[in-house]
């Protein structure tokens, strides 16, 4: 494959996932849905979500890491527990951040 072709594919696929979205987007005020389907629609972003960020914490190195030892679940953890006292996004970046940092350098140390 020469560069013109690579760089043709790169376009086709974007403006393909660019009408894909852009359709959903431009028929969901467009077109009435009705409510058995709207109702789970509500659930998509979090369930998309937690389908990012479960794996980044709970394999960390590729591997399942349930231990003490995964920062990064346990800074998950104290995020996922500010999230739910306060249902702030801000305070909970910052404290799951905070965590991160503090553990990595109490176990680098």
């Amino acid at each position: 494959m020469n560069t013109l072709s690579i760089w043709l594919l790169f376009i086709a696929l974007a403006l393909g996932t660019f009408l894909l979205r852009l359709s959903f987007i431009y028929l969901f005020g467009k077109v009435d849905m009705p409510a058995w389907m709207g109702r789970p629609l509500r659930f998509v972003p979090a369930s998309v979500l937690a389908a990012l960020v479960f794996p980044a914490l709970t394999h960390p190195g590729g591997v399942l890491d349930l231990s003490l030892g995964n920062i990064h679940l346990l800074a998950g953890l104290g995020g996922a527990i500010v999230a739910w006292k306060t249902r702030n996004v801000l305070w909970t970046v910052a404290v799951g951040m905070t965590l991160f940092w503090i553990l990595q350098a109490i176990l680098k140390a």
